[in-house]
């Protein structure tokens, strides 16, 4: 109900600044208010990790983690902050960030802009909140595209201690070919390597801490079966499907709708359902799905469980569905899967 009163008031301001401010409020009620528990589900466990619900938070909406206990108010079963990189960044010119209500959907190319790993860190010792927390690594833009290995070992070392889960973003569309990283022996590479430190990592700690991959909805079948084989191979211990699409077909009339950037939001869903079935049917099991991508209901959130995913992942739907929505969709989540 309060949202629906908020709603119009956000939404006559520009996408960034309504997300600042959105922000900023949750900030504040992490800081003045107890902390909250999260929405009563079935509790399942996945990577190794017991979650009291199916419905996580998406990276993207807190890069930095400055709001972590406030949005843990809404009832998340889990959170994933980030995409940070090693070195602050400012990201790309503004604007940088577009609504398209028409749609349900969002246009961003923000460019992995954030404070820097140290600083996520500071907020993350600094928030109350003992839930499950995941945090989204990625690559600074301006770290040369064969060197990009080094940005992730960073960012992997310095969160490795702090984190439930890490996932290795390769899939943002507006970090200059970032995506390449998809490609069968540039991503060879590169989880070999983090699977190696996270090895040493969970010795010299004394935890393990799983590793997840967020991958893209533009992906052919061949793609999918060659990242599928991969991720078998290094034994990674999650993926995430999906990031946001290069796809305009459903919104190239609207306006805005042909911004550079990714598009996230309803016109993704079919999408990103898309490679989630092609994983389920790859994977067979092996290594858990967490679907993303245009969820907007507590049907779609199912929809998403019955292609293959364990778990799911809100952004875009909480701006034009509001904390409703989280609620909502662990309802419709509950006795979903075994």
């Amino acid at each position: 109900m309060l949202y629906e009163i908020a709603r119009p008031l956000l939404f006559a301001l520009d996408a960034e600044a309504a997300h600042v401010a959105t922000l900023n409020v949750l900030r504040l009620a992490g800081l003045l208010l107890p902390p909250a528990q999260p929405i009563a589900g079935t509790p399942v466990t996945v990577m190794g990790l017991t979650l009291p619900n199916r419905v996580g938070l998406a990276a993207g909406l807190d890069k930095n983690g400055e709001a972590i206990d406030g949005l843990a108010r809404l009832g998340f079963g889990f959170l994933e902050i980030g995409t940070i990189t090693p070195r602050p960044q400012p990201g790309n010119p503004k604007p940088r960030l577009f609504r398209l209500p028409q749609a349900q959907a969002i246009i961003n190319r923000m460019g992995f802009n954030n404070e820097g790993v140290e600083a996520l860190i500071a907020h993350v010792k600094a928030a109350r909140y003992r839930g499950i927390l995941g945090i989204n690594i990625g690559k600074n833009f301006d770290t040369p595209i064969e060197r990009a290995a080094d940005d992730y070992l960073i960012g992997l070392e310095k969160v490795y201690p702090h984190a439930s889960y890490v996932t290795v973003n390769i899939s943002s569309p507006n970090t200059k070919n970032l995506r390449q990283l998809q490609g069968e022996s540039e991503l060879d590479a590169l989880l070999g390597a983090l699977k190696a430190a996270q090895g040493r990592l969970a010795d010299h700690h004394g935890r393990y801490v799983p590793l997840a991959l967020k991958i893209a909805p533009d992906l052919d079948a061949p793609q999918i079966t060659q990242i599928a084989d991969a991720l078998r191979r290094h034994q990674i211990d999650g993926v995430i499907a999906t990031n946001t699409t290069l796809a305009r077909d459903a919104v190239s009339q609207l306006p805005h709708g042909n911004e550079a950037g990714g598009l996230s939001g309803a016109p993704v869903f079919e999408a990103s359902s898309r490679v989630i079935r092609a994983l389920a049917t790859a994977l067979q099991g092996e290594i858990p799905i967490i679907g993303a991508g245009g969820i907007l209901s507590g049907d779609q959130a199912r929809a998403k469980l019955e292609a293959g995913a364990q778990l799911v992942q809100l952004y875009s739907g909480l701006i034009y569905r509001g904390p409703g929505l989280v609620r909502e969709c662990v309802a419709a989540t509950q006795a979903a899967r075994p």
